[in-house]
């Protein structure tokens, strides 16, 4: 082995290798093998974890809504860097979309409005007031500190 360094952003090792027959230089990244983390669905089923279910979620929640792609992409890393502070197997989809909650009224309050919506089952007009009041509220109470 010729030499030995952290690639991508420390999530593999980049070495640089040299065959001892003919002499031909070449590289090889290697990869942590981790589990993968699962996700328990609110009717319980389990499925495995899917990166883009969660940022078409997202994407949908800021469709028309003055949030690039990057700040999705941040979002989504910023969750998923949370599940694996945790090194939890299993996760609730409830769990990982209050997450994106957290992350999104950060962003865009229209967005996070859209997606509590769908992750907390709205069903009623009276559930989206309740939820603009509770912005507000938040809103107001970091405005006096």
């Amino acid at each position: 082995m010729l030499d030995s360094r952290p690639a991508q952003d420390g999530n593999a090792i980049r070495r640089r290798r040299e065959c001892l027959k003919c002499g031909r230089r070449f590289t090889t990244y290697e990869y942590v093998e981790r589990m993968p983390l699962m996700v328990i669905k609110r009717d319980g089923r389990h499925e495995p974890y899917d990166r883009q279910k969660v940022v078409n979620g997202i994407v949908l929640a800021c469709r028309k809504r003055p949030v690039g792609r990057q700040e999705i992409e941040r979002v989504v890393e910023a969750v998923e860097a949370r599940l694996e502070e945790q090194g939890k197997l299993e996760v609730s989809s409830t769990e990982i979309g209050e997450m994106v909650l957290e992350q999104l009224i950060k962003i865009d309050p229209v967005a996070y409005v859209r997606f509590a919506s769908v992750y907390r089952q709205f069903n009623s007009p009276e559930q989206f007031v309740e939820e603009l009041k509770k912005l507000e509220r938040e809103e107001q109470g970091g405005r006096t500190k």
